[in-house]
C-alpha cells in the first residue's frame, strides 16, 4: 500500500469509534444514495471497494437479495467489524467483508455485475490507475459507480477546523486533505476518462447534515478523515483544537454542515436482461 492509502488507513481506523453516532449519519445516506442509482437486480454480484462501516455495501446487499452477493474491502480492520455486526444485525448473510488493498485486490477479471467506491478514490496516489482496475472488475453489461465529496465539504466546520489548525501547528494545516482533489462533476468525468472509461455520467447531489448541538461537530471531526489531523497533533494541543472549534462554531450558531457529492456512473456493453434504468 502506498503512503496515501497507509495514512488514511490509520485516520479511518481510528474514526471506527465515532463513525455510526448520528452526526455522521451522511455515510449511510450517501452511500445508499450511490447505490440507489446502480438500480440494482436480485442475484447480482457487486464489489464494493473501500467499503467503510459497510454504507453501501448493506445497501447492495439489501437490493441483491438472497440470491446476490456482495464483496467488500477496507484496509481499515475496525470499520470491517462493525459492518459485520451491523450485517448480522440485519440477518444480511450475502455480504462478505474482507480486509485488503482495495487498489489490488487481484480478483478476475470482468466478475462483477457493479462496482462501488464510495469516499475513496482520491486516497490512491493514481486515482485513474485505481479507476482503471475497478473498470477491469466491470463484466459486459455492468456498471461502475464512483462517489465524491462536492466543493466545500463539511463547511463551515473544515474551515474553522483548519484555521484552528494552522494557528496550533502550521505543518499540519491541510497536510493531509486528499478529498479536495476532486469535487466537481467535470473534474471527475476527466478521471473517468483518464482510466479510458468513455461512458460515464456525472451528477451532483446537494446535501447538508444537521448539526443539533456543536459537540456533534466534533463528532464528525472524530468520526472522518479529519481524524487523522487530530491525532497528529501533541496530545495537550488537542483539547485546545477541540475547544477553538466548538468556540467559533457555538458563536457561529451553526446548525448543518455542507454534505454535497458528486456521483458518477459508467455501464459496460449493453444492459443486462432485463434492462436496469439509471434515476438522473
Amino acid at each position: 500500500m502506498d503512503g496515501h492509502v497507509l495514512r488514511a488507513a490509520r485516520a479511518y481506523s481510528a474514526a471506527a469509534d465515532h463513525y455510526c453516532l448520528p452526526a455522521l449519519g451522511f455515510w449511510d445516506r450517501l452511500g445508499a444514495e450511490t447505490v440507489v442509482r446502480l438500480s440494482l437486480v436480485p442475484g447480482s454480484e457487486v464489489l464494493d471497494l473501500c467499503c467503510g462501516a459497510g454504507a453501501s455495501a448493506l445497501a447492495a446487499a439489501r437490493a441483491v437479495g438472497p440470491a446476490g452477493k456482495v464483496i467488500a474491502v477496507d484496509v481499515a480492520a475496525p470499520l470491517l467489524e462493525l459492518a459485520r455486526e451491523r450485517a448480522a444485525r440485519e440477518s444480511l448473510t450475502n455480504v462478505e467483508f474482507r480486509l485488503g488493498d482495495a487498489t489490488s485486490t487481484g480478483l478476475p477479471d470482468r466478475s462483477f455485475d457493479a462496482v462501488v467506491c464510495v469516499f475513496a478514490v482520491f486516497f490512491a496516489a493514481d486515482m485513474a490507475a485505481f479507476t482503471a482496475e475497478m473498470w477491469r472488475l466491470v463484466r459486459d453489461g455492468g456498471k461502475l459507480a464512483i462517489t465524491t465529496w462536492g466543493p466545500g465539504w463539511g463547511e463551515p466546520l473544515t474551515s474553522v477546523f483548519w484555521e484552528a489548525v494552522r494557528d496550533l501547528d502550521p505543518e499540519l494545516h491541510k497536510a493531509f486533505n486528499p478529498w479536495d482533489e476532486i469535487t466537481s462533476p467535470e473534474a471527475l468525468a476527466g478521471l473517468f476518462e483518464r482510466a479510458g472509461v468513455t461512458s460515464a455520467v456525472t451528477e451532483v447531489l446537494a446535501d447538508e447534515q444537521p448539526i443539533a448541538h456543536p459537540n456533534e461537530a466534533w463528532d464528525v471531526v472524530l468520526g472522518s478523515g479529519l481524524r487523522g489531523t487530530v491525532d497528529a497533533l501533541a496530545e495537550e494541543r488537542r483539547e485546545a483544537l477541540r475547544e477553538r472549534v466548538l468556540a467559533t462554531l457555538r458563536a457561529r450558531g451553526v446548525t448543518g454542515i455542507k454534505t454535497d457529492v458528486v456521483l458518477g456512473r459508467a455501464s459496460r456493453g449493453p444492459p443486462r436482461a432485463p434492462a436496469a434504468t439509471l434515476r438522473s
